[in-house]
């Protein structure tokens, strides 16, 4: 395992631990809602869909699709905030 993997598996029991993992999911997915992203990628979801058929699309072929959008959309400030709390429970695990 690396440096890396090892850190975030660190991290992420320690905020298991402190009960923060679902806090900073919570609020991620708030600043997610109202920055617009999730209706962005309903509506995409929807546009798909409408283009192959309904008759044509899987469950599968929409997480494809809309992946690599939904990922390039994350705004810059919700990309800071996660590397920002990543940061500080590096300093708090001494990582």
């Amino acid at each position: 395992m690396s440096k890396d993997s090892q850190m975030r598996a660190a991290i992420n029991q320690k905020l298991i631990e402190m009960g923060e993992r679902e806090r900073l999911k919570e609020l991620l997915r708030a600043k997610l809602v109202e920055c617009g992203w999730k209706d962005q990628l309903k509506a995409h979801c929807k546009d798909v869909i409408r283009e192959k058929g309904l008759e044509h699309v899987t469950v599968e072929d929409l997480v494809t699709e809309v992946t690599p959008k939904g990922r390039g959309r994350v705004q810059t400030r919700n990309k800071q905030t996660k590397q920002h709390n990543s940061a500080l429970m590096s300093r708090i695990l001494g990582c």
